[in-house]
C-alpha cells in the first residue's frame, strides 16, 4: 500500500512541477504573438481553474465521514450557507473580501503543500525539512507576487476594476517581501538537504515571475495545489485506499477525483447564473465570479482540511498514525 501511495504522490508531485514550467513558457511566445491581449490569459485561466475545482468536493467524506444521513444533510446545508454568505460578502464588499481572501489562500495553500511534502516524506527515504518556512513561502509566492507585480493592475482592471490598488501603497513592498521571503526560504532549506522543497519553492516563483498573474494563479491552483490536495484525499478515501491495497495507484487517483465532478457542473452553472443574473456578458465578467465561488468556497474547505494539514504537519495528537 505505502509503495502505491508513495508512487502517486511522487507522479503527482513531478506533474505539477511540469505544469508549473508549461504554464510559464507558454506565456512567453503567446504573449509576444498577442501583445496586449488578455482573451489567452482568461481561457488559460478558467481551463486550469476548472480542472481544479473537483479537488475540495469531498471534504465531508474525510473530515466527518461517519455521520448518520441526517447530520450529513445538515452539515452539508452548514457548507452551503457559509459558502453562499462568503459569495455575499465577496460581492458586497470587494476590496476587503478581496484582501482576506489573499491571506486565507496563502495560508491554505502553503501549509496544504508543506503537508502534501510531509506525507510524500513520510513514504519515501527523504527526511524531515522546516514545514513552517517552507508553508509561509509556498503560499505567498504563487498568491502573492502575481497580485503586486507591476502587471497586477491590468489583470484586475479586466477581472473588477474596484480590486486595482487593493494592496494600497504597500504593493510594492509586499513584492519585494515575497521574494526575499522565497529566496531566503529557499538557501535554508538547500543548506538543510531539503533539495527537492527548494525546488519546488525556486519553481514557484518562477511562474509567479513570467507567467501574467491570471495564468500564474490559475495554473497553481489547478494544476499543483488541486492535484497535490487530490493525492492527499486518495490517502483518506476509502476506495482510493482499496485501489492503493491492489497496487493501483492511478484508480485511486481517479477514485478521489470522480466523485468531485458534479460540484465542478454546480460551480460552473452557478457561475453563471450570477453573471447572468446580474444582467452581464460571459467573458472577464464570467471569469470574475467564477473566481468569487471558487474563493467562497475556500473558507469551508480550508476549515476542514486544516485538521489533516495539521495531522500531516505533525502538530496533532494523530500525527504518529501510518497513513494519514
Amino acid at each position: 500500500m505505502f509503495g502505491s501511495e508513495l508512487r502517486l504522490l511522487a507522479r503527482l508531485r513531478a506533474i505539477s512541477r511540469v505544469s508549473t514550467i508549461a504554464g510559464a513558457f507558454i506565456s512567453i511566445p503567446v504573449a509576444f504573438i498577442f501583445p496586449g491581449e488578455f482573451g489567452w490569459q482568461i481561457a488559460l485561466a478558467v481551463v486550469a481553474l476548472v480542472v481544479g475545482i473537483p479537488h475540495g468536493a469531498m471534504d465531508h467524506a474525510v473530515t466527518v465521514p461517519r455521520m448518520a444521513s441526517l447530520k450529513m444533510v445538515l452539515f452539508m446545508l452548514g457548507y452551503l450557507a457559509v459558502t453562499g454568505l462568503a459569495i455575499w460578502f465577496l460581492l458586497t464588499q470587494n476590496v476587503l473580501g478581496f484582501q482576506l481572501v489573499v491571506l486565507m489562500s496563502a495560508l491554505h495553500f502553503g501549509f496544504g503543500d508543506a503537508a502534501f511534502l510531509s506525507e510524500l516524506d513520510s513514504r519515501g527515504p527523504n527526511k524531515g525539512f522546516p514545514k513552517v518556512l517552507y508553508a509561509l513561502a509556498a503560499g505567498f509566492t504563487p498568491v502573492g507576487i502575481p497580485l503586486v507585480s507591476s502587471q497586477s493592475q491590468q489583470a484586475l482592471l479586466l477581472v473588477n476594476p474596484n480590486l486595482v490598488g487593493w494592496a494600497t501603497d504597500a504593493a510594492p513592498v509586499l513584492f519585494v517581501s515575497f521574494i526575499v521571503l522565497n529566496l531566503t526560504a529557499s538557501a535554508f532549506l538547500l543548506l538543510r538537504g531539503a533539495k527537492s522543497q527548494a525546488l519546488d519553492l525556486l519553481l514557484l516563483l518562477m511562474l509567479a515571475l513570467v507567467a501574467p498573474p491570471l495564468v500564474a494563479f490559475a495554473f497553481y491552483f489547478g494544476f499543483w495545489h488541486a492535484l497535490r490536495h487530490t493525492g492527499r484525499l486518495s490517502l483518506e478515501l476509502k476506495s482510493s485506499i482499496s485501489a492503493h491495497d491492489a497496487n493501483q495507484p492511478a484508480q485511486a487517483f481517479w477514485s478521489a477525483v470522480i466523485p468531485g465532478l458534479p460540484a465542478l457542473v454546480i460551480v460552473i452553472v452557478g457561475a453563471g447564473l450570477l453573471v447572468a443574473f446580474n444582467g452581464l456578458n460571459f467573458g472577464a465578467d464570467f471569469l470574475w465570479y467564477l473566481l468569487v465561488v471558487i474563493w467562497a468556497l475556500t473558507v469551508p474547505h480550508m476549515a476542514l482540511t486544516a485538521r489533516l494539514d495539521l495531522r500531516a504537519l505533525g502538530f496533532s495528537a494523530g500525527a504518529q498514525r501510518g497513513s494519514s
